[in-house]
């Protein structure tokens, strides 16, 4: 049997990071996830998915994670009830994420260049890149 989900989406809001009384750190977050459809106004539509994650994976996510962020998330659905104070039965179903991607920088939103702003060159770029010249290599210059 199988049960393995696999997604990408932004949070919507901070992870919540709390404690068992063990001492076991565990984050919980809320992935939006766009379909790959729109809707009958042309708008896309997305799932809310929530997420659990434990230990050293949930200190992480608490601690680089924010609202917006882009994350991969990779591991199991699971469901678990439990029974509420007023005495009836709560169905909880959420992903626990087994491996939890950083899809861009931190602070890559906030800090982003503009879409006309250049970006600032570090001097690694393509050796290439202003030649219309062909490349020039030997078999003598190949390692195999």
């Amino acid at each position: 049997m199988i049960n393995r989900v696999v997604l990408i989406g932004r949070l919507t809001k901070d992870p919540d990071l709390r404690y068992t009384p063990n001492g076991i750190p565990v984050a919980t977050f809320t992935l939006a996830v766009n379909r790959t459809y729109t809707n009958q106004q042309g708008e896309k539509e997305a799932d809310f998915i929530n997420c659990v994650t434990w230990r050293k994976q949930a200190e992480n996510v608490a601690n680089y994670l924010n609202k917006g962020s882009l994350v991969g998330v990779d591991g199991r659905l699971q469901t678990r009830n439990y029974e509420a104070q007023d005495g009836r039965r709560v169905y909880v179903t959420e992903v626990v994420a087994e491996s939890v991607q950083f899809l861009e920088p931190k602070n890559s939103r906030t800090n982003a260049p503009e879409k006309d702003e250049p970006l600032p060159s570090d001097g690694y770029g393509d050796p290439f890149g202003d030649s219309d010249d062909p490349i020039d290599v030997s078999d003598d210059d190949l390692p195999f």
